[in-house]
């Protein structure tokens, strides 16, 4: 089988069509000749049948591609087509540290992050599992891997911030559950996909560093988001006093990069809410999916009817009969 057709030997019928359109064409040029017998060419005019002119070509041409389109299908035409995985699982994790209440992402980062997790959510396939993961101080399962797309949607809207990042932790949890997943289903394969979107580095639980020859070993590719700009500040009352003092929280782009790198993953950086629909966007037209050869005959065998009605109409319409 080739990449387009099933059996591509079939082709060399088109050379028919091709020495069909050839004996045509010649034609024009080889018509009989009379010899005028009549001496007023006017009166000739009146009473000769008009010759058709460009019409008939047009006719003629439309049954040449419509038998070429034929052989195209007689040839089983495939097509590399996307369809919704059967089997697929996403989990995606959530960095829900205070980081993520700067405002440099309008109107700051963890509403924009919720906003564009939920679009991405509804565009994914309904039959495709999607879990969730939060993260701050330790990283919680708050959705198992699940079709209600809904449920998630609801738990992404009850997200809240707290201290510290645990992006080690994480991407360790998100890896389990993939593999769960696949031992819930009787052992057979199923295509993970995590990804992770956090706006800064692990400064608790385990290190980022360590947690990639753990998804390396499962076989399992993270996609990391890093999210917000180097400019963000958020307030924080470290005295307790109830006064807050402003700290710089910069994105740090090069360790979600080096977890993504170091597992087969792609690594997207984002630093605006646009930005971040784009990412999600590009994400949600290959998660999920599978790509599979598809028998488009019919198109072809289609697409040649269509002609042949057309070929059919013109000749109706201009000369009153079928060719």
């Amino acid at each position: 089988m080739t990449d387009w057709f099933l059996h591509p030997e079939r082709l060399w019928l088109i050379l028919v069509v091709v020495g069909l359109a050839a004996l045509y064409v010649g034609l024009q040029f080889t018509s009989p000749r009379y010899a005028v017998r009549f001496s007023n060419l006017e009166l000739l005019d009146s009473v000769a049948p008009r010759r058709p002119g460009w019409r008939r070509h047009v006719v003629a041409g439309c049954f040449l591609v419509a038998a070429a389109v034929l052989v195209a299908a007689f040839a089983q035409p495939v097509m590399t087509e996307k369809v919704p995985s059967e089997r697929s699982t996403i989990v995606l994790a959530i960095d829900t540290s205070l980081s993520m209440a700067a405002t440099d992402v309008s109107p700051n980062r963890i509403e924009a992050a919720q906003a564009a997790a939920k679009e991405f959510i509804d565009k994914l396939p309904d039959q495709l599992n999607v879990g969730l993961i939060s993260f701050a101080g330790s990283a919680q399962l708050l959705v198992p891997p699940t079709q209600d797309h809904a449920k998630v949607n609801a738990a992404i809207d009850g997200l809240e911030l707290d201290k510290s990042t645990a992006i080690g932790d994480a991407t360790k949890l998100a890896v389990q559950v993939i593999e769960d997943q696949a031992r819930g289903t009787d052992g057979k394969k199923v295509d993970g996909a995590v990804v992770v979107m956090s706006d800064g580095e692990t400064t608790v639980g385990l290190p980022t560093a360590d947690a990639i020859p753990i998804a390396k070993k499962a076989g399992v590719a993270i996609t990391t988001i890093a999210y917000g700009t180097q400019e963000g500040e958020i307030t924080v009352d470290t005295d307790g006093d109830g006064v807050g003092q402003r700290t710089r929280v910069p994105v740090n782009v090069e360790e979600l990069r080096s977890l993504a790198e170091g597992t087969g993953g792609t690594a997207y950086t984002a630093e605006t809410a646009q930005s971040l629909r784009s990412v999600y966007s590009e994400l949600g037209s290959t998660i999920g999916y599978d790509e599979k050869s598809q028998d488009v005959t019919y198109r072809f065998v289609g697409l040649s009817l269509v002609l042949l009605l057309v070929a059919a109409g013109f000749s109706l319409r201009w000369f009153s009969r079928l060719p």
